[in-house]
């Protein structure tokens, strides 16, 4: 859910020092897994709400900050050309991810990049099953319409 590596490090220290914190208040009313990962969750949304006041983007994790390069999931083809399609295909995709209002950004990010299965993300994110189907549903109708104009540009380019 963030972009830099440095970031993801910080964050996940914090989780574990909020972990160590309130052990004792797990009522096991979820599994522990999913304790833990709604604890990352709002560290990650408290540190991207930080980082947006900064004027920032937030899908860093992804590309380096200094040379807009990916940082994981290079091309099995390493044709330059191949390469440098799927860099702009991606950074379209994460630039309208981003435009997303935050509650279909977490749920669009959890379930498609964490790939976790929306029950899942319903106990994480607090929220009903329907919910969560519901912000999926939206999320995505408007990626849809954003990145078709993007593609609809490029072809006619």
């Amino acid at each position: 859910m963030v972009q830099d590596h440095g970031m993801a490090e910080d964050i996940a220290q914090e989780v574990f020092v909020t972990m160590f914190k309130s052990i004792l208040s797990f009522n096991a009313q979820s599994s522990v897994s999913t304790w833990i990962y709604r604890i990352t969750v709002n560290k990650c949304l408290d540190h991207l709400r930080a980082k947006s006041r900064k004027k920032r983007g937030i899908f860093g994790s992804l590309f380096s900050a200094d040379t807009g390069e990916p940082v994981s999931g290079a091309a099995s083809f390493d044709h330059p050309g191949i390469k440098l399609e799927q860099r702009e295909n991606a950074r379209y995709l994460f630039a309208a991810i981003e435009t997303l209002p935050e509650n279909q950004k977490t749920v669009f990010v959890l379930a498609h990049i964490e790939e976790l299965p929306q029950k899942d993300i319903a106990e994480i994110m607090n929220i009903s099953l329907k919910a969560v189907e519901s912000l999926l549903q939206r999320a995505k109708i408007n990626l849809r319409k954003k990145l078709s104009d993007v593609y609809d540009r490029r072809k006619n380019n």
